[in-house]
């Protein structure tokens, strides 16, 4: 017979295998299932419990007339798969419409509710597919670091827009940064924008106050982050009122009071609402706890974030830039962060976001981040995912989202237990990439890296959402290089990524090195992995016409993908990476200036050099 907790495990969209990069196939564990399941709040600690909740399951799917979201295309009469009797139908803006049958009028771009009697469908009112932007190019650069090593203070967006003014001036399209969500003000070790408390609002620790306390090469965060609080903290006190900021605040309504509840709350108990006392661990427990001026005083930073990032993509664009930023959406948010705070509802509980495990990382990854339930993210008829994008799109025309594969599969793991995949509705998700994108005149870059779906690179090339192609990822040890006009054309291509060895770091092998000198790795893997790079990195520079940055810039500008990105840490021949994954105190990451300020760096003779290199080959 059927086990029930596996056959309601494949209902809830648990895979129950999948392959990994090594080519090996890993069956989903009861145990795993259970506790997947359990994240979803569909306990199965018993066959019973289980068997309940699958007759449930299919009780409540046979009942419905409809689907629970259909695609359909932005401004076309649509045909619905059945015909459900009468419907009302709720636009996105709010008006309705009644009527029967399954032919519904043509549905501008966005999302809407069709109801039929007591059941719900989410309409995907989208374009078929966002346009393929020209050949360009732009330069990628770490916020923090555009601050040079002897000036105190880390970057914040008054040197961002310096910076992009003086790239427009070379003819770079887009200024690209790492993740600028809001963060954990209250804890200096934690520096990775990729760990988010809310991926919704601002890291205000970036607005422009002043110099910093320190100098070097390493951003002293002990020191930097606590003289930033009291440089904003002395700014508010001196701010008098502005009828714009009373505006702003009330448009953004419930949603920012939570989240500036949330920030003053955690200045008082932690930055950890899991923390905190039981009753502040909800919005409602917490009404009332905070007073006034605390929230009013949240609420203007995170004011002040938006006025500096939005004057600074109106200076890019109107000094020349096609899209002035390029943002980085961070692909899943810290479990007891101000997002999960706020809307515990969207997330899995108890489980992590992680990477099935390959043949550097046996046991997989787990990243401490909270995973989208899918069934909460269609309940919610996706507005979440909705309301994230419209955040990043609202200073920014080219945004990259990070680990797209999740809008396929996600790699979930609970405690002590090996991972598993969770199915998400990726056409339904990519179809509000394209609403938003759409909405906002954006291009959309997926990170496509890792152990990639079959049918996914294809889905996202259809909705014109651009996939990423890596240099080094490209050469193989046997002397087979991927040349510039094999890479195919709806991509971004760079050398490498912040998680990845510079162009200089990648032929000396300096992440193999470095892996070694903590003890990650012993002397016989290192010394395999140095060889093998280093006939990588032979065999790149003969296809390139040299092992120097700038071949390696030409082959970049020659390659076939509409875009690409230069690595400011590769135009300055910066040999240290930005991040060594799988650390945290062994290596600095995410604190690295660059060698000089991010204005000089784009004035400089180097750049210059790229921009001569892009503007050949019709750049």
């Amino acid at each position: 017979m059927s086990d029930p907790v596996m056959q309601l495990a494949e209902a809830m969209g648990l895979l129950p295998r999948y392959t990994d990069q090594t080519g090996l196939v890993r069956e989903t564990g009861r145990e795993t299932a259970q506790a997947l399941l359990a994240a979803m709040g569909a306990e199965a600690a018993t066959e019973a419990q289980a068997a309940d909740h699958l007759a449930a399951l299919q009780a409540a799917a046979a009942a419905r007339p409809l689907p629970r979201w259909i695609v359909t295309e932005a401004g076309q009469p649509a045909t619905l798969p059945a015909d459900p009797g009468a419907w009302a139908l709720t636009f996105e803006d709010g008006t309705e419409a009644e009527g029967r049958g399954p032919h519904l009028p043509p549905l501008p771009l966005g999302l809407h509710v069709l109801r039929v009697g007591d059941h719900e469908t989410t309409l995907l009112a989208a374009p078929p597919a966002l346009a393929l932007p020209p050949r360009g190019w732009g330069v990628t650069a770490p916020l923090w670091g555009l601050r040079a090593p002897d000036t105190p203070g880390f970057g914040d967006f008054d040197d961002l827009r310096r910076t992009g003014e003086a790239l427009a001036a070379t003819g770079a399209g887009f200024l690209g940064i790492n993740p600028i969500h809001a963060g954990f003000q209250t804890e200096a070790t934690w520096a990775s924008p990729y760990s988010p408390s809310h991926r919704r609002r601002l890291n205000p620790l970036h607005v422009a106050t002043g110099p910093g306390v320190a100098t070097g090469a390493l951003v002293d965060y002990a020191r930097e982050i606590p003289a930033k609080r009291a440089a904003l903290r002395a700014a508010y006190e001196a701010f008098a009122g502005d009828p714009g900021f009373d505006t702003w605040r009330a448009a953004e309504g419930g949603a920012l009071t939570r989240f500036a509840t949330h920030q003053a709350l955690s200045e008082r108990h932690g930055a950890l609402w899991t923390d905190w006392p039981a009753r502040l661990q909800t919005p409602e427990g917490a009404a009332g706890a905070v007073p006034e001026d605390d929230i009013r005083y949240h609420a203007w930073l995170q004011w002040m974030a938006h006025r500096q990032l939005t004057d600074t993509q109106a200076a890019l664009t109107g000094a020349g830039m096609r899209y002035g930023l390029y943002l980085d959406l961070a692909v899943g948010t810290h479990p007891a962060g101000a997002e999960t705070w706020a809307d515990p509802a969207s997330f899995a509980r108890g489980v992590s976001l992680g990477a099935p495990p390959d043949a550097l990382g046996p046991e997989g990854q787990t990243w401490n981040l909270a995973p989208l339930d899918p069934h909460a993210l269609t309940r919610g008829h996706f507005r979440t995912l909705a309301d994230t994008l419209r955040r990043q799109f609202a200073y920014a025309k080219l945004l990259r989202i990070d680990h797209i594969l999740g809008f396929e599969r996600a790699f979930w793991v609970a405690p002590g237990l090996p991972g598993a995949y969770v199915r998400m509705p990726r056409e339904a998700m990519l179809a509000v990439v394209r609403i938003e994108a759409a909405r906002a005149g954006a291009t959309v870059i997926g990170e496509d890296l890792g152990n990639i779906p079959d049918g996914l690179q294809d889905a996202l090339a259809a909705s014109g959402i651009l996939g990423c192609r890596l240099l080094q990822f490209m050469a193989e040890p046997w002397g087979h290089v991927t040349p510039p006009e094999a890479y195919p054309a709806p991509t971004l291509a760079s050398f490498g990524t912040h998680d990845l060895p510079t162009h200089g770091g990648w032929a000396k092998g300096g992440d193999i090195r470095a892996r070694r000198a903590i003890g990650r790795i012993g002397a016989e893997v290192e010394a395999r992995e140095l060889a093998e790079r280093a006939a990588r990195a032979e065999a790149f520079a003969a296809a390139a016409g040299g092992a120097g940055v700038d071949a390696m810039h030409a082959f970049l500008a020659r390659t076939r993908s509409t875009l690409v990105a230069v690595q400011a840490e590769d135009v300055l021949e910066v040999a240290e990476q930005t991040n060594l994954p799988g650390t945290v105190e062994e290596h600095p990451n995410w604190r690295r200036k660059l060698p000089v300020a991010g204005p000089e760096m784009a004035r400089g003779p180097a750049m210059h050099r790229v921009a001569a290199l892009m503007t050949e080959e019709g750049r």
